[in-house]
C-alpha cells in the first residue's frame, strides 16, 4: 500500500516560499543564458573549436531535458524543501567546479552538474504554484514566475558582456557562489513541504528509456543545425529518439506506476495549450538566434550592442508578466493569446524585410513589440492548460509541460539555423549568377536567409493564432471522479 502524507495548505505562508523558489529559478535561468556570450573567449583560452565549446550549452540542455521527466516522481516522493535544497546544493557544487576549472573537461563537468540541479527547479516551482493557489489566482502567481524567468535572459548576455570586458570568465561563476549560498540558507529558514507525499515506486525501466529517448532526440535536433538534417549522426539520433519515446509512451500507459502520467493529455485544453506552447517556444527563439546573427555577422555590431538592442524588450516583457497574469485571472487566456499573437505576427513581419541599412532604433522597437506579444501569451497559455488538470496530475502536468518546452527549444534552434543556412546558400547561388563582390554577396545572401527564417516564424505564429481561438475561457481544474482518467488514477492508488 502506498502511504500519503497530507499537507494543510491554509497554514502555510505562501510569500516566503514562492520568493525563495523564484530566486532559485532566476539563478538557474541566468546561468543557462550567460554562456553563449562567453564561448568565443573559452575557445581561445582552451584552444578548442566552436563545435567542442558548444557542448557547454548543448550538454547543459541535454542533462536538463532528461531529468525533467523524473521530476514528477521526485515531487511525489520527497518533500518540497528537501528537493529544492538538494537541487540548489547540486547547482552550487557545479558552480564551484566551473569556477575552479583549469581545462575544458573540468568546466564541462561543472556545467553538467549545474544542469542536474537546475533541471529540477522549474517543474518543482510550477508544481508549488499549482498546489498553493486556487485556479482563479494562479495567473498572477505564474506571472511572477514569468518575471524571473524572462528577466534572467534579458540581463544575462548584457551582464556577461560587461564582466568579460573587465574581468575573467571565471568571475561569473565566482559571483554565483554567494548568491546560491544565500538562497540555500533562505530555503532552510523559509521553505516548507506543500504537497502530499506518497511512497510510490520508481519505474527504473521508464527512467532508462526516457533518458535514451529524450537524450538522443535533443542531441539530434541540437546537431541538425550544424551537421545537417541528412547526416548519419542526426538521422540515427532522431530515429533512436523516436523509437525510444514510442516505447516510453507504451510503457507509461501500461505501467501501474508511470514515470509520467500521459493520461493528462485526455484533458483537451491541456493538450491544446501544450501544442500552442510548443509553437510559441519556437517563435520565441527567433530573436535569441536570428537577430544577433544579423546584427553581428551581417551588420558588424558588437555583442554588447546586440545585447542592448534586445534588452528593452526583454525588460518590458518581464515587467508585463505579472500584469498579464492578473489579466488572465480576470478574463482567461483566449483573448490574451489572440491579441498577443496578432501583435507578434505584425512585428515579426517587419523582420522579413531586413536590409543592410535597417535602422537600429527601428529594430529595437519591433523587437520590443515582439516581446510585448510574447508576454501576453507564455504564462497565460501554460496556466490555462495546467488549470484543467486535477490536483493528482499537477506534478505530471508540470513535468510534461517543461519537457515539451525543452524539446521545442531544441527543435526551434535547429529549425531556424537549418532554414537560414539552406536559404542563404540558395540566395548566394542566385547572387553569384548576377555578379558582384564576394563579400557583398555573402552579406546579402545571409540577410535574405535570415528574412526567410523569420517568414517561417510568421507561419508558425499564424498556426498558433488559429489554435488559440479554441481555448476555453476561465477553465477550472476538475475534481470529480467522473473526469477522464481520474477514476483510473484512484483505482491504481488503491491497488498499490
Amino acid at each position: 500500500m502506498s502511504k500519503e502524507t497530507a499537507v494543510n495548505i491554509s497554514s502555510i505562508r505562501k510569500g516566503p516560499i514562492v520568493i525563495i523558489m523564484i530566486l532559485g529559478a532566476f539563478l538557474a535561468t541566468l546561468n543557462q543564458t550567460i554562456m553563449s556570450v562567453v564561448l568565443p573567449e573559452l575557445m581561445s583560452d582552451f584552444s578548442i573549436s566552436a563545435s567542442t565549446a558548444q557542448w557547454l550549452t548543448t550538454g547543459y540542455m541535454l542533462v536538463s531535458g532528461v531529468l525533467i521527466p523524473v521530476t514528477a516522481y521526485l515531487m511525489q516522493r520527497f518533500t518540497t524543501r528537501g528537493l529544492f535544497q538538494t537541487s540548489m546544493i547540486i547547482f552550487l557544487a557545479g558552480t564551484v567546479i566551473s569556477a575552479l576549472a583549469a581545462n575544458f573537461p573540468v568546466l564541462l563537468t561543472g556545467r553538467l552538474v549545474q544542469a542536474a540541479g537546475s533541471g529540477i527547479i522549474m517543474p518543482l516551482l510550477m508544481n508549488v504554484i499549482l498546489t498553493l493557489y486556487p485556479p482563479e489566482k494562479r495567473g498572477a502567481a505564474m506571472g511572477m514566475v514569468g518575471l524571473a524567468v524572462i528577466f534572467a535572459p534579458a540581463v544575462g548576455p548584457t551582464l556577461a558582456g560587461y564582466i568579460l570586458e573587465h574581468y575573467s570568465w571565471e568571475s561569473m561563476f565566482y559571483g554565483m557562489i554567494p548568491l546560491t549560498s544565500v538562497i540555500i540558507i533562505g530555503g532552510f529558514i523559509c521553505l516548507r513541504n506543500v504537497s502530499a507525499r506518497s511512497n510510490t515506486r520508481l519505474d527504473l525501466s521508464s527512467v532508462v528509456i526516457s533518458t535514451i529517448g529524450f537524450g538522443t532526440l535533443l542531441y539530434g535536433f541540437s546537431r541538425a543545425g550544424s551537421a545537417g538534417w541528412l547526416s548519419t549522426e542526426v538521422l540515427f539520433s532522431l530515429g533512436a529518439g523516436v523509437l525510444s519515446l514510442g516505447l516510453f509512451t507504451w510503457r507509461q500507459l501500461v505501467s501501474p506506476n508511470p514515470l509520467l502520467e500521459l493520461r493528462a493529455f485526455r484533458y483537451k485544453m491541456f493538450s491544446l495549450t501544450t501544442i500552442i506552447n510548443m509553437a510559441v517556444t519556437i517563435v520565441m527563439y527567433a530573436d535569441m538566434i536570428l537577430l544577433p546573427l544579423y546584427l553581428q555577422n551581417a551588420r558588424g555590431y558588437t555583442a554588447m550592442e546586440s545585447g542592448f538592442l534586445l534588452l528593452p524588450g526583454s525588460l518590458i516583457m518581464g515587467i508585463l508578466m505579472p500584469v498579464t497574469g492578473k489579466l488572465f485571472d480576470r478574463f482567461g487566456a483566449r483573448w490574451l493569446a489572440v491579441i498577443g499573437l496578432l501583435i507578434l505576427i505584425a512585428t515579426t513581419l517587419s523582420f522579413t524585410r531586413l536590409t543592410d541599412s535597417t535602422g537600429y532604433l527601428y529594430m529595437a522597437l519591433m523587437s520590443t513589440g515582439r516581446r510585448i506579444g510574447l508576454a501576453m501569451i507564455l504564462m497565460p497559455i501554460q496556466t490555462a492548460g495546467l488549470n484543467q488538470l486535477p490536483a493528482k496530475l499537477n506534478a505530471h502536468g508540470t513535468a510534461i509541460s517543461n519537457t515539451v518546452k525543452q524539446v521545442a527549444g531544441a527543435v526551434g534552434t535547429s529549425l531556424l539555423v537549418t532554414v537560414m543556412a539552406s536559404s542563404t546558400k540558395s540566395h548566394l547561388q542566385d547572387l553569384q549568377a548576377a555578379g558582384g563582390t564576394r563579400e557583398h554577396m555573402l552579406m546579402e545572401a545571409s540577410i535574405q536567409g535570415i528574412n526567410d527564417a523569420y517568414l517561417v516564424i510568421v507561419g508558425i505564429s499564424i498556426i498558433a493564432l488559429l489554435l488559440s481561438v479554441f481555448i476555453k475561457q476561465h477553465g477550472r481544474a476538475p475534481q470529480k471522479d467522473s473526469e477522464p482518467g481520474l477514476k483510473q488514477l484512484k483505482m491504481k492508488e488503491a491497488q498499490h
